[in-house]
């Protein structure tokens, strides 16, 4: 989905840093898993897919097996936004 897109609503992503969690079914590993990021969270995450020049499921994915790599695991939720997070911090040190 692009940027705005209407299934995000009328504020969509570039309205409000505010908006509310919007889930979505991703297959990961074969099996289809639902996830809820806001809205700035899925912008960011397509992204950083197409920087990567890979699928959304496959980069979610790639996060997926280094979350489970984890000593404590956090839910993928979680482990996206810290992903996103620490790729913006290595981008601001390059």
């Amino acid at each position: 989905m692009d940027i705005g897109d209407p299934v995000d609503g009328p504020n969509g992503p570039m309205g409000s840093p505010f908006a509310p969690p919007v889930k979505r079914s991703v297959t990961i590993a074969g099996h289809q898993t639902a996830i809820s990021l806001e809205p700035i969270f899925w912008d960011a995450l397509r992204l950083a897919a197409q920087r990567a020049d890979l699928p959304l499921n496959a980069l979610i994915a790639q996060i997926d097996v280094m979350r489970m790599a984890a000593t404590t695991p956090p839910n993928l939720a979680s482990a996206i936004r810290c992903w996103l997070f620490a790729g913006v911090d290595r981008q601001d040190n390059n």
